[in-house]
């Protein structure tokens, strides 16, 4: 399946596109379709109402929203659906416009996860604007294309005091006992985070939320990363310190995301 562009419902025309390549102002999330239906539909249209809010005075609403994410999907069974919001009037020299930003919805092949496990580094990096999922990425894509050159398979950002944040393009949480540790810092609130915090108590876990400091990793028991096409991954090694792998952790883990029915677009 090839991927398929839409601009408002419409085919996107060049100048769509031109202007999608030259200013990097917007925002955006992505996630997968099955039978109609996604897992933290209420999350990801929550981000882009707040998304469409803060950068351009307005949001699309969910009724129109779900109406192109429906044009986008189609028939298709499984796909995977990126929603972007942008808008023309929007420039380096003129970024004054206030008003309803247009909607760019991508369809592709679902992607593989991203790894069965994970090695990674740490740098000292805040995204701009963490609390968005915005279309900025060079700070992420520089750290990690540092991280793999340094022989890591990916990067973990850690603030100004020394507090672990969020991965490149992906949230960690720790393994502490029968407890699961959320990181508490300037970050992206992933979609795929809350969903897992969702089922946890099904899946026999306490959780909490606290500011974890680089300096006392070695004290947990676990690492795992997660996101949108990767529900759970173990994180066997965050710079020196190696983590082990307990399967039935992870498997507890991805039971308590896939315990989250997914959400049909349709309403």
């Amino acid at each position: 399946m090839a991927s398929e562009i839409l601009i408002d419902g419409r085919p996107a025309t060049t100048d769509d596109l031109a202007h999608q390549a030259l200013v990097n102002y917007g925002a955006y999330t992505s996630f997968r379709v099955e039978q109609g239906g996604v897992r933290g539909l209420d999350l990801h249209l929550a981000r882009l109402e707040q998304a469409g809010v803060e950068l351009f005075g307005e949001s699309p609403g969910e009724a129109e929203l779900r109406r192109l994410m429906i044009l986008a999907v189609d028939d298709r069974d499984a796909c995977w659906l990126r929603v972007s919001l942008f808008s023309p009037e929007i420039g380096h020299r003129n970024p004054s416009f206030v008003g309803r930003p247009r909607v760019m919805t991508v369809v592709s092949p679902p992607p593989p996860p991203l790894a069965i496990s994970m090695r990674v580094t740490t740098v000292p990096h805040v995204r701009e604007a963490p609390h968005l999922k915005h279309v900025a990425t060079f700070g992420q894509t520089r750290a990690r294309r540092a991280a793999r050159a340094a022989g890591f398979d990916d990067v973990l950002f850690v603030d100004d005091p020394g507090c672990i944040s969020e991965g490149a393009t992906w949230n960690i949480g720790f393994v502490q006992g029968g407890r699961i540790v959320w990181p508490q810092a300037l970050m992206l609130a992933g979609v795929t985070q809350s969903l897992i915090q969702r089922g946890l108590d099904q899946a026999g876990f306490s959780s909490e939320i606290r500011p974890v400091r680089l300096d006392e990793i070695a004290t947990l028991d676990g690492a795992f990363l997660c996101n949108a096409a990767t529900p759970v991954c173990p994180i066997t090694a965050i710079g020196e310190v190696a983590f082990a792998t307990d399967p039935a952790i992870l498997a507890r883990l991805e039971r308590a995301w896939s315990s989250q029915p997914p959400q049909p677009v349709a309403v």
